[in-house]
Order: C-alpha cells, then structure tokens, then sequence
C-alpha cells in the first residue's frame, strides 16, 4: 500500500470557523507527503466518494468534519488495511476526543503527518457501523431533533435538552446482553464503545477502545431536581456514582421494545421498530492518533 493520504472534506465543516479547508490543508500539510484533497459536495451522494477512497490506493483516509462525517468516512474504512484520520470540525467531536487527536487543527494535521495508528474496536446497530456509541431513549431522542435543527453546536444541543426534558416519557425495555436478560425502565440506554457521546460529556467512563467488549449505560428515570447533578456527574467522568445508574458489559446487545423509537449511532438518527442488535468488531479500525 502507498503512503498517500486522501482528505475527504465536508464543505459544511468549517464555515463557522471561517476556515477554506482546501486552502488550509494544501498550505499546512508537509509538502513531501503525497495527498488528494476530495470535496463531498453532494450530502446525499455519498457512494461516489466511497468509490474514490476504495479505488485510490490510500494508506490514510482523514475525515474532515463533525461526527457524522467521520462515520461515514469511517465506515469505509473499517475492515481495510486503510487507516483513519481526523480533522475535527464538528460540535462533539467523539472519536477525536476519545483517541487524544488534538481539537487544535494545526495539531490534528501533524498527527496525521506523523502517520502513528492504533487498532480500535467498532460495533453495528442493526448491522450499521458505528464507533463512539449507540442507543436508544432521551439522547436518541435529541440527536433525532439535533439531526434536523438548521443551528449547530454544543449550545443548540442544550436547548434542545432542555425543552425536550419536560415532555418525555421514559420506556419500559428489555435488555440481553450476551444472552442474560434485563427489564428496565429508562431514561436512556447508551451501548458505549467509547467513554463519551461528545463534548467530554462521559456516560460511560469506563469504556475502553481497545478491550473487545460494550459497557451499556443505563439511566433511570430521575426527578428535574437531580438535574444539576446528573450533569455534573457527566462531565466529571463520576455518572457510575450516581443512585439512577448502573451498567453491564458485553459483546452481544440486544434491546427490545413496544412500537417505533427514536435510536442513534454516533449521534446520527435510526427509527427502530421493536428492538435493536449491537454486535461488537474487536479491533477492526485503524485509527492515526
């Protein structure tokens, strides 16, 4: 395999920033490494630029956008010999955060020079690759509204949290997890590959890349009173701490259900009918960090 890297850009990604990304990755990237520099122009033409990476000869293939950009890209990637890298433009920046790749563009870019990777693991939801994490419940709820706001960023998300929270009913679901069985009422159920939805917000703290098994997250139904500390909990790295909490690990996660629920991968939204599976892809990506 060549060393030639391809950066598939979402034209989206950066303008709040101001950044021409082209502009910047052309004046930026060493000069002696060989690189294309590919626009995703069409949001709903993605197969072409599929093409382009499998049919290219890459060793590096870098996702230059938010989370949904880099699940995509990635789900290209995995199960090859090709490695990802990530130029962080999005709102939470999952994946970045959770493999140490700086948010600093300047920063990410000499990682990805340096060409390091790791292996990592991944996981599918009803057989669609996902990397950070999945689930059902409140935060599915949100990235379902999220997906369709025309604002972006950790502000919009809150707001959108806030005003959903009032109006929510937490569901009764039944949960397998390698074949033992849970029934729960939930808030929220997060099947976590990585520690954090985003945003080092950590619903899963314990969670680890690289250790071939899912720690599903479990929240309870809790009062607007707990509020405060349920959120201080998440992003202090301490919800395991919390009464409303508890979790399971597994390989094999199968989580069903009455009717049509909002679900998600990477923060990206599912309407699933009656259950969803999620198996797990011990160290299937590799990943420059």
């Amino acid at each position: 395999m060549s060393s030639k890297i391809a950066f598939i850009i979402n034209p989206k990604a950066g303008v709040k920033k101001k950044i021409d990304l082209e502009h910047f990755i052309s004046s930026n990237f060493p000069k002696h490494i060989p690189f294309d520099l590919i626009v995703w122009k069409n949001k709903d033409d993605f197969e072409s630029i599929k093409q382009t990476i499998l049919n290219g000869d890459y060793s590096i293939v870098v996702a230059c956008g938010g989370d949904g950009t880099v699940n995509q890209v990635a789900s290209v990637v995995v199960h090859t010999k090709m490695a990802l890298g990530i130029l962080p433009l999005g709102s939470g920046n999952g994946l970045a955060r959770s493999n140490a790749i700086p948010m600093n563009l300047l920063k990410a870019l000499k990682v990805i020079a340096a060409g390091q990777s790791k292996k990592m693991d991944t996981g599918t939801i009803n057989h669609i690759p996902f990397f950070c994490t999945a689930g059902i419940g409140f935060d599915a709820l949100i990235a379902n509204e999220f997906a369709t706001s025309t604002k972006r960023g950790f502000n919009t998300y809150l707001k959108t949290t806030i005003k959903e929270y009032f109006g929510y009913k937490p569901h009764k679901y039944t949960i397998t997890v390698d074949g033992k069985m849970i029934k729960t009422t939930a808030f929220l159920i997060t099947v976590a590959n990585a520690g954090q939805w985003g945003n080092n917000i950590f619903i899963a703290p314990h969670a680890k890349l690289d250790d071939g098994i899912f720690h599903i997250s479990v929240l309870r139904p809790f009062s607007r009173f707990a509020i405060p500390l349920i959120a201080a909990r998440l992003l202090s790295r301490k919800i395991h701490t919390s009464p409303k909490f508890e979790s399971f690990d597994g390989k094999d996660v199968e989580i069903s259900f009455n009717g049509k629920l909002p679900a998600h991968f990477d923060g990206e939204p599912l309407l699933a009918d009656g259950k969803i599976l999620i198996k797990m892809n011990p160290l299937a990506l590799n990943i420059v960090c």
